[in-house]
């Protein structure tokens, strides 16, 4: 019989492993949602499943979103003006990255700035109305 072997902090919390999550975003237009996330934001396609393909996965960075057809949860009026975030991704160069995304047309709903919690960082608006954040610590 095999043990696996344990480890607990401090706190006596197990110690886990994780290394990446992936969002799972819904999307009603599979082949869009893909050339938008190629296109525009660099993200590469790993696979579909199924035909026509109803999932899929992309990744940019070693990083992956999952995409599955659905139809949309219930409209929230007041997503963008609070600024409802639907992931936010950690960057090595938010300046570089947003210089990027500026030349391929990227909609943004906050240009590059800095924050009060000393990061520079940005939004985008994604073709599906997802809000994306990007974010770069500041030293």
């Amino acid at each position: 019989m095999l043990r696996a072997i344990t480890r607990m902090d401090a706190s006596g919390m197990l110690r886990a492993m994780i290394r990446q999550i992936a969002p799972q975003f819904f999307t009603m237009d599979l082949p869009a949602t893909l050339a938008y996330y190629k296109d525009a934001l660099g993200f590469a396609c790993l696979g579909t499943w199924n035909d026509p393909p109803a999932y899929a996965i992309v990744a940019r960075d070693e990083h992956r979103i999952h995409f599955r057809c659905a139809d949309p949860p219930t409209p929230n009026p007041d997503k963008y003006a609070d600024e409802l975030l639907d992931a936010y991704l950690f960057v090595e160069n938010a300046d570089a990255l947003y210089s990027e995304y500026a030349a391929r047309g990227v909609e943004f709903t906050r240009a590059l700035g800095d924050t009060p919690w000393h990061s520079r960082e940005f939004v985008v608006k994604d073709c599906d109305g997802r809000l994306l954040a990007f974010g770069a610590a500041k030293n």
